[in-house]
């Protein structure tokens, strides 16, 4: 069995936001069917510790910072939909610790996945927005490079496109983000043509999907653009922005992607980070139904625990492989794909 572990701190709880959607009894559901399905008792527990204000720095400024703190003390949100409370500031930091703990369990362990909230794909480098205060899988990656992973492959499979994260690392030749997420939707970015800039042109990869593409759709992205692109990259280290907002009946997206179609994402990952011979560490971002977050998120640790996902016989739509199509086309320029 492979030894995964689990990076969570009761003060998540903290960051308050009422009957918002990120709420804390998403975490509480994802606990609870843990503890209820025996899973809990087979994973390496990890209580992390704040991030300090120079991680922090690794990706957001100062200015940005301290208005985070101010904003919070004044329980002022930082846009219409990222509401802050007097703890956020605090629980923000722990999250941000929390996905650098997940990188540092992996000189223990195999895998490893923080149960962290609030997100942090969204969080762009001078300013908060879509539920998202630090940007803890960039974060994360900064950190992992300072000890002494030189290549970073940051996977986000969450429904919403990582903006935050695609704009710290546009011109960074040294990280590669790949991206499935429903276009047009929420924040708006994330076209095939936005491949990055300067030095690290090609090492952004958008995957913008159609309204309703389920298991297949997303399965064949990950293994027509991302399973070439990442085995040519050689990440040292694999991390994994991992919302589950695009099951289906989620209620902030129209995907329809299943619990099992998860299992498969994570087995396409996990295959990645082993012939690269790299560890992999899994950062939660969304997921809004309790059910199938707490499901698809077990679904993922069995994966890396050892077990094999089952895989069902759908079809790609001609929407879909159009679109993946066109991918490919611009990728190509950078990579040897099919």
């Amino acid at each position: 069995m492979n030894k995964t572990a689990i990076i969570y701190h009761p003060d998540y709880l903290k960051h308050e936001t009422g009957s918002h959607p990120e709420r804390k009894e998403r975490l509480l559901s994802i606990i609870a069917h843990l503890e209820e399905t025996g899973l809990m008792r087979r994973l390496e527990k990890i209580e992390p510790q704040s991030a300090s204000l120079e991680e922090i720095r690794y990706i957001h400024t100062q200015d940005y910072i301290e208005k985070a703190k101010k904003y919070s003390e004044l329980e002022i949100p930082l846009d219409p939909d990222t509401v802050l409370c007097r703890d956020s500031y605090d629980v923000a930091l722990l999250a941000a610790g929390g996905a650098i703990s997940a990188v540092d369990a992996l000189s223990k362990v195999d895998s490893s996945f923080a149960l962290v909230r609030p997100p942090g794909h969204h969080a762009m480098p001078d300013r908060g927005m879509g539920f998202c205060i630090f940007n803890n899988v960039a974060i994360a990656a900064r950190h992992a490079q300072k000890k002494g992973k030189k290549r970073v492959l940051i996977v986000d499979w969450d429904v919403h496109h990582g903006n935050g994260t695609q704009e710290a690392f546009y011109d960074d030749a040294s990280v590669l983000y790949f991206s499935t997420h429903q276009y047009p939707h929420y924040p708006g970015t994330g076209w095939i043509d936005e491949v990055g800039s300067g030095e690290g042109k090609g090492c952004n990869i958008n995957v913008p999907l159609p309204a309703g593409t389920g298991d297949a759709g997303f399965i064949a992205a990950f293994e027509g653009v991302l399973v070439p692109s990442a085995l040519e990259f050689k990440p040292d280290i694999v991390l994994v922005s991992a919302g589950f907002d695009a099951c289906a009946d989620d209620g902030l997206a129209q995907m329809r992607m299943s619990v099992e179609g998860f299992a498969v994402l994570a087995s396409i990952v996990k295959s990645i980070a082993k012939e690269s011979g790299a560890g992999q560490a899994c950062v939660l971002e969304g997921g809004y139904d309790l059910k199938l977050l707490a499901q698809s998120v077990a679904a993922v640790l069995e994966v890396f625990m050892g077990k094999e996902p089952v895989r069902k016989k759908n079809v790609v739509s001609s929407q879909v492989r159009e679109r993946l199509d066109d991918v490919k086309k611009v990728q190509r320029q950078y990579w040897h794909l099919r």
